[in-house]
């Protein structure tokens, strides 16, 4: 995971806040999070974190939503040598530590990016957010493609750096690069301490 020194400059000013934020978390399934070593670095802090931001998030009222891929993947994502799911409906499923509850929204993505032939943006039009707060894996991929639409539709993406996760170390670099180009890149810490922050100005 990425030292919080190391983060990069955030191009946008914003500030989560409670009452226009959604926590979206990305492609949490068997099949992706198993190509990681388990019970090790970076998994580890990953889930961790990613419970974390779960917890608050429902404590303080925000949608989650969690996306994931489906078994069958058609058109030209068929012909890409991406880590497809294709082992049967139990790499599919949403790992143990974050099955999502009642109350929760599970999404299918057709593609890494989660807006895509979704009602993720309609989801979050009817429940009035406009930020989203972006976890998961993988970082360079449906991470980033969501943000990036995300910023396209008015929404204040938030990638949170040290809940998302990669191949390597230069892909995820690369990836918060890119996304604070046009949205904000934080830490669990920072997302938790602002929620927090944002709570108490409205209870003023």
């Amino acid at each position: 995971m990425p030292d919080r020194s190391a983060l990069p400059r955030s191009n946008a000013p914003w500030r989560i806040d409670p009452g226009r934020a959604a926590l979206l978390v990305h492609d949490m399934q068997n099949h992706f999070v198993g190509r990681f070593p388990a019970r090790q670095p970076p998994v580890v802090d990953l889930v961790g974190n990613i419970v974390a931001l779960r917890e608050l998030a429902g404590a303080l009222g925000l949608p989650v939503v969690f996306s994931a891929e489906p078994t069958v993947r058609r058109g030209l994502a068929a012909d890409v040598r991406w880590p497809a799911i294709d082992d049967g409906p139990g790499d599919a499923a949403i790992i143990d530590a974050l099955t999502p509850r009642p109350g929760e929204h599970l999404l299918p993505n057709a593609r890494q990016n989660a807006f895509l032939r979704s009602h993720l943006g309609r989801l979050l039009r009817e429940e009035g957010r406009d930020q989203l707060v972006i976890c998961g894996v993988y970082a360079h991929l449906g991470v980033l493609l969501t943000a990036a639409d995300a910023f396209m539709n008015d929404i204040q993406p938030f990638v949170v750096a040290d809940a998302v996760a990669d191949y390597s170390a230069e892909e995820h670099e690369m990836a918060l690069r890119w996304a604070a180009r046009s949205g904000v890149v934080c830490t669990t810490d920072d997302l938790l301490r602002g929620l927090l922050l944002g709570r108490n100005r409205s209870d003023a």
